[in-house]
């Protein structure tokens, strides 16, 4: 339960402490500043507390936006203020500053000699500017305004500057007068509440598909979801459950089956849609939610590619490369995504012609709709593959997602190196650490890298993504051009070694160094695919498939720690696991001693081991950082 201290009685007609209550908050009211700062010392420190102007006049929406959001430790609207256990002492230091110098009605506003009281503070979405409030007061100055008003200055004058959310146009106002007070109930009559809830629902950049032919109705789904109180925890786990059940349908290589797989698929991406807006709609963020959207997102996708994969094997045609295929391209799109975006985090200076390009083309609104229709985003692309899984075979379907994705690969990652040579910007360590993080370097690089140093000192800026580019092609193009058990990929996955280790020697932050990591995961995915096609035995492309998802499962979990700065994942995994050129050169190795049937059989052994434990430890970490109050996010995340 968490507390709502109203600063005095609540005017007469006033909805205040209905809204408060209806928020699940226990309201107790203070009859001055004193009170207000005894009663916010009795709340229990694990609980949040507000503080809110008795006079406040405003949408219960906004209240919700300022004062229930689990996302922002501090966070502030006119006429209230709130603050989340960790946060707690700084607004009780606040409030202490804020009393200082007089025992001032609680919900007076405050003078200071002569001058006059305060104006009332109002935001709605004719008044944007008084979203981010005033200047932080001088220290030593004596703060003015209501009680909730001057905590919130306070709070931003001693470096705590709450977090202000954007109302729109939503009302909150504290007035001081019958006629204002009269005017504020008006222009809240004048707003639909629920409407502009709803519309905030959905999340403000989204692809084509997902705009016009989800949304509309996916949000009132989330509304009906709110209302019998489920979590989008729940609807997540439900649209990946109705993913499982389309690939299994897949699996029947029937075309009933096909027509019913194409279906689901469609019913499971409008649930999960649904989930991330009924977490904007209801305010339920959280690590835990973050996670398991992003991470069953992946899932759904590539259990529904090796459900084809079955399906067409019933049908007596073997698409198992193609399916592998798909997900090593679509895997290495999203790293590039990843790489390129944790590289200029933070990067000063991040400004380049190309990007104003990019800015200018965006004024033209058609342009929008097809740069973002070129990508291939989960919305166009989901539908494309459940209409071509409908009404084709899966050979064609794989055809159409793999000439596609190939196509916004090129378009993406053209223009992102472009950007990058024309930006002026110098890369932060932050960076280069999330670029290190993501190249996943097991021991044997780690190793050779120290070694390395004084010679990878000298060479230009783009060495390293060279380099890696260099020993990618040759173990990826000898495995799939030698014959399968010769000795040739095994020099080559050498070679591998030594190139991951110089690509890696000095710390990345050249203009190109964010290609390295999707350089070596090309590598990687791309050896597996061809020694396992090259075996030339039911069952080695299958293993192959099970390998790469559970090795592509650690990386993108890499990803989702570093965005939620958790950092990489413990360097006791990285080591049991191989790194990248320890599993590269423990496959290139099993398939030059082994006999094809027996590659097939090291291989399912191998996906199985590092399946377990990058699971046990992923859920692990993640369900630990739950329960332990990590700060709760919602990653919005890419369009792709």
């Amino acid at each position: 339960m968490s507390t709502a201290i109203l600063t005095g009685q609540p005017v007469p007609g006033s909805s205040i402490e209905a809204d408060l209550r209806s928020l699940g908050f226990d309201v107790r009211i203070a009859s001055d500043a004193a009170a207000a700062g005894a009663l916010l010392a009795e709340v229990p420190a694990g609980q949040r507390v507000a503080v809110v102007d008795a006079r406040f006049v405003g949408h219960e929406h906004a209240l919700r936006l300022g004062l229930t959001d689990p996302r922002f430790p501090l966070a502030a609207i006119p006429g209230a203020v709130t603050a989340q256990p960790a946060a707690r002492r700084a607004l009780a230091l606040a409030m202490d500053r804020a009393t200082a110098g007089g025992n001032t009605a609680a919900s007076e506003p405050a003078t200071t000699g002569g001058t006059e009281p305060a104006a009332p503070e109002a935001v709605t979405g004719d008044a944007p500017e008084a979203v981010s409030g005033e200047a932080p007061a001088p220290v030593g100055t004596l703060l003015t305004g209501a009680l909730a008003d001057r905590v919130a200055a306070a709070l931003s004058a001693d470096g705590s500057d709450p977090h202000r959310p954007d109302l729109g146009s939503l009302v909150a106002t504290v007035p001081d007068d019958p006629q204002t007070r009269n005017e504020a109930r008006q222009a809240v009559a004048a707003v639909d509440d629920e409407a502009v809830r709803l519309k905030s629902a959905v999340k403000a950049r989204d692809g084509f598909f997902t705009t016009y032919c989800i949304s509309p109705y996916s949000r009132y789904i989330a509304r009906w979801c709110a209302r019998r109180g489920l979590t989008p925890n729940q609807v997540t786990t439900a649209s990946l459950v109705t993913a499982l059940i389309a690939a299994a349908c897949a699996a029947t290589g029937t075309r009933p089956g096909f027509v019913a797989a194409g279906v689901l698929l469609l019913a499971s991406f409008v649930l999960d849609c649904t989930d991330g807006q009924l977490a904007r709609y209801s305010l339920q963020y959280s690590t835990l939610g973050a996670w398991l959207d992003a991470t069953f997102d992946r899932a759904k996708e590539y259990a529904y590619y090796a459900g084809l994969a079955l399906g067409a094997a019933r049908g007596g045609d073997d698409v198992w490369a193609l399916a592998l295929g798909a997900m090593v391209l679509q895997t290495c799109r999203h790293v590039v995504d990843f790489s390129f975006n944790e590289a200029n985090h933070d990067a000063t200076a991040n400004t380049s012609p190309t990007a104003a390009l990019s800015g200018r083309l965006d004024s033209v609104g058609w342009t929008v709709w097809v740069r973002r229709m070129i990508v291939l985003p989960i919305g166009e692309r989901w539908a494309m593959i459940a209409v071509l899984t409908a009404l084709t075979t899966p050979r064609i379907t794989f055809y159409a997602l793999l000439i596609g994705c190939s196509f916004a690969a090129t378009y993406t990652t053209a223009g992102r190196v472009l950007r990058s040579l024309t930006r002026k910007a110098r890369r932060t360590d932050r960076a280069a650490r999330a670029l290190a993080d993501l190249a996943d370097s097991g021991p044997l690089a780690e190793r050779l890298a120290g070694a390395l140093k004084p010679v990878a000192r000298r060479p230009p800026g783009f060495t390293a993504p060279a380099v890696a580019l260099l020993g990618g092609t040759a173990v990826t193009a000898t495995a799939a051009l030698t014959g399968f058990g010769g000795p040739w990929p095994v020099l080559a996955a050498l070679l591998y070694v030594l190139t991951s280790a110089l690509a890696v020697a000095r710390p990345l932050k050249g203009p190109l160094d964010w290609l390295v990591p999707p350089f070596l995961r090309a590598a990687e995915y791309g050896t597996v695919l061809a020694l396992a096609a090259g075996a030339g035995v039911n069952g080695a492309l299958p293993a192959a498939y099970g390998l790469v998802a559970a090795v592509a499962y650690h990386h993108y979990d890499t990803v989702y720690r570093i965005r939620g700065d958790a950092g990489a994942p413990p360097p006791w995994l990285v080591r049991a696991t191989g790194g990248h050129e320890g599993r590269t050169l423990a496959v290139v190795v099993l398939a030059a001693l082994l006999t094809a049937s027996q590659f097939a059989v090291a291989l399912t052994v191998l996906a199985v081991a590092v399946a377990l434990l990058v699971l046990l430890e992923s859920i692990r970490f993640w369900v630990t950082a739950h329960r332990g109050g990590a700060p709760a996010v919602h990653d919005e995340g890419e369009p792709a």
